[in-house]
């Protein structure tokens, strides 16, 4: 019977890697410029938008990305009314 033997290096390591997103809601065709976390809007105003970073392998920033996305629908944006004007939080 042939021995088994340890084949050098083992298991290959992932590569991890950082995710930089931003996730803000606005009304259609409001927003004519986006840059540096800083929206500017069609009428000249601007806003901000926080950024979040992710660092892992792919999957695992994936799956997080996921549930960020899923809790900012779920939590922060309860409905938007039939007027596509009128936002409203929670």
């Amino acid at each position: 019977m042939a021995k088994l033997r340890a084949i050098p290096g083992g298991k290959r390591k992932e590569k991890l890697f950082s995710l930089v997103y931003g996730l803000r809601l606005y009304p259609a065709g409001t927003v004519a410029q986006v840059k540096e976390g800083q929206t500017l809007q069609q009428d000249g105003s601007k806003s901000r938008m926080t950024l979040h970073l992710i660092e892992g392998t792919r999957e695992q920033i994936r799956a997080q990305l996921l549930a960020s996305i899923d809790a900012f629908f779920r939590y922060l944006w309860r409905g938007v009314s039939s007027n596509r004007n009128s936002y409203q939080l929670s």
